[in-house]
């Protein structure tokens, strides 16, 4: 069965994934029962995971695919027993046409460059506005426009960037206004999600959760605080994005990007993190352990809340900070 048409539109690089799988599905290569895992999958399509998760998702959702007691998901429509054949997918030489090879090609440029841009972006925006000059950050990378633009425009998506009347692009500025809209959005969309993903969430990965987060509130020193990993974006990646609804994880994805970015940068500039939040984490998590959903929804809520007024606080703190000297060069402040 061959692959369908390429869109007109460019893919994004789940749908790639989820082609690939599906066609190599149809026409045997990957047999009944082979058992898909995440990492070696990311391999062949030269991607992070977060992609191959949701193309993952949609061919459970068209029964392709289904999870079984094991780690990862079996070939073929659920409630057909079968064993697991566990075989090394890239040894099985995947189909993949030339014209989705090449798309391949092209997002891995993108790709590479993706992570430092929106780091620049995320540092420089609470300082004011600034312009990005498509040429600027075409030479700034060594790639060509059309690189440039695909980043512009996931960043665009994400709302990190947009374009102004005359068609520039432009970054921030970040406000406490523009906090509080996200954080209004993450009350709307975030506690229903937890509740309906309550059924979904993965126990093992609740539990190593639960231990981080006991860890992390035990941790004496500030400067552990500080150099902490996400401990927010575990929390809402295993208790709320484990929702079945798809369209609601990319609206929680998408408004969530500039509120982590503002965090990064809160960081960068050796602002801790505050224990009273890892605290209402652990809580969160600890009913969730329980089976008291709604009672963790509703402490959910009330720590965005919370989150919310320190996120703002925090700011403004460092909004009296001079702009550093090391602001990518491509970006160009605006003046009041």
């Amino acid at each position: 069965m061959p692959l369908s048409k390429p869109r007109q539109t460019a893919q994004r690089r789940y749908e790639i994934v989820e082609d690939v799988l599906r066609a190599n599905i149809a026409d045997g290569l990957l047999p009944r029962g082979l058992v898909l895992l995440e990492g070696p999958i990311a391999e062949i399509f030269q991607t992070s995971r977060a992609p191959v998760q949701k193309a993952l998702l949609r061919l459970e959702a068209e029964q392709l695919i289904h999870r079984f007691d094991g780690r990862g998901y079996l070939v073929g429509a659920p409630g057909r027993r079968v064993a697991p054949l566990r075989t090394d997918i890239k040894t099985l030489g995947l189909m993949v046409p030339e014209a989705i090879d090449e798309a391949l090609q092209s997002r891995s440029t993108w790709e590479r460059i993706y992570d430092s841009i929106e780091a620049d972006v995320a540092a420089c925006v609470v300082f004011g506005q600034y312009r990005i000059i498509e040429t600027e950050l075409a030479d700034h990378f060594h790639v060509s426009r059309t690189v440039v633009r695909d980043v512009l425009g996931r960043l665009q998506e994400r709302g990190l960037v947009h374009k102004n009347q005359s068609s520039h692009w432009i970054a921030g500025p970040l406000t406490a206004k523009s906090i509080k809209d996200r954080f209004a959005l993450r009350r709307i969309l975030e506690p229903p999600a937890l509740v309906s993903a309550a059924p979904r969430i993965d126990r093992a990965r609740l539990t190593a959760l639960l231990e981080s987060l006991s860890e992390a509130e035990r941790t004496v020193s500030d400067a552990d605080l500080v150099e902490g990993e996400g401990l927010e974006t575990k929390l809402v990646e295993t208790c709320v994005m484990a929702t079945p609804n798809e369209r609601l994880r990319d609206l929680i994805r998408d408004n969530l990007l500039p509120v982590v970015a503002s965090e990064r940068l809160l960081r960068q500039f050796g602002l801790p993190r505050d224990r009273i939040a890892i605290s209402e984490y652990r809580l969160i998590v600890e009913l969730l352990m329980r089976g008291a959903i709604d009672a963790a929804a509703a402490m959910f809520d009330a720590h965005l809340e919370e989150a919310k007024n320190r996120n703002i606080a925090q700011m403004k703190i460092v909004a009296v900070i001079p702009a550093p000297q090391s602001i990518a060069s491509y970006l160009t402040r605006i003046a009041e």
